[in-house]
């Protein structure tokens, strides 16, 4: 059978507050992820990157929120490509780019699901759970709200309007570390499934998962995988502005992956908050590559070793 995906550039960052998520597309690319899918059998069709326009500022009664007219801009352009790529039957990846651009791609997916009358889960794969609203963050880096926004939370008037949401029970949490009051409040209002490290590190990342993947499977539903950098140990993955110590470690991210392509239920992918300016000689780019080649299809026995 012909196995398709379709590689899509999203170079924000006006959601973070450090710059260098913009080169994280070029970074992806030239660390060899069309080349690395190709030689596992698919076929890959990049589609190049996306861009927006100059925008006139945005006021907002929260004065910390910056670049709001810059992220509305870029949701309003992700959300349709998003929704065309599901379209098109290919297995989108939306390389970013920092993780604001996850209320685009998962705006348009939930309209495509709902198009289909199918519902769809979505897997989050970071150290934050970004469920802040307009009006609870105090940094105003604006890649910690997607999860409230797709969700159908308040204080998102001035976002675009939503034509689906994502229901927040639909959502697996993995790798959380880092949550501020407000969050952890609306985790308990909204019932999300949250796995934190220290239950990762008492039950590992197998149980979990093959529950929600089980989840999944019995709904017929559609698997948004968003992965954010910092899901991992900065030990292993410096490339990123927001490193959080204790994250996953290389055989557990791997493992997830392998797991997951296992399953072949994920239909959609995000790689999001890669900043080269702050990666090794590329490091983390090829170690994102290298992830992604285990979710579409490489396993232990297939990777290259040294020979002694």
């Amino acid at each position: 059978m012909n196995r398709t995906c379709s590689i899509l550039g999203a170079p924000v960052q006006t959601g973070a507050s450090q710059p260098g998520c913009i080169m994280g597309p070029a970074s992806l690319r030239t660390a060899g992820l069309g080349t690395i899918l190709t030689e596992l059998g698919w076929e890959v069709n990049d589609l190049g990157d996306l861009a927006i326009g100059p925008q006139e500022p945005m006021a907002h009664e929260n004065p910390a929120i910056h670049d709001l007219a810059e992220t509305r801009a870029w949701i309003e352009v992700l959300s349709q490509a998003a929704f065309e790529a599901a379209q098109s039957h290919d297995r989108p990846i939306f390389i970013g780019g920092d993780h604001a651009l996850a209320a685009g791609t998962l705006s348009g997916l939930a309209q495509h699901a709902k198009a289909l009358e199918r519902p769809l889960f979505v897997l989050w794969l970071d150290a934050h759970p970004d469920l802040h609203t307009l009006a609870t963050t105090t940094s105003g880096n604006l890649h910690g709200t997607p999860v409230a926004y797709v969700t159908g939370q308040p204080d998102f008037e001035a976002f675009p309007p939503l034509q689906a949401t994502v229901d927040p029970r639909n959502f697996c949490m993995m790798g959380i570390r880092s949550v501020d009051p407000a969050e952890r409040d609306r985790i308990k209002q909204i019932g999300m499934e949250v796995h934190d490290m220290r239950s990762i590190d008492e039950t590992g990342v197998l149980a979990p998962l093959r529950a929600f993947l089980d989840r999944v499977r019995a709904a017929n539903g559609l698997l948004h995988l968003s992965f954010d950098v910092d899901f991992l140990d900065p030990e292993i993955a410096p490339a990123v502005g927001t490193t959080v110590p204790g994250g996953a470690t290389f055989r557990e991210a791997h493992l997830i992956m392998e797991e997951l392509g296992d399953s072949d239920l994920v239909t959609s992918l995000d790689i999001v908050e890669l900043n080269p300016f702050l990666d090794e000689r590329g490091r983390t780019a090829k170690l994102l590559c290298d992830l992604a080649a285990s979710l579409f299809g490489r396993r232990v026995l297939d990777r290259m070793t040294r020979s002694y």
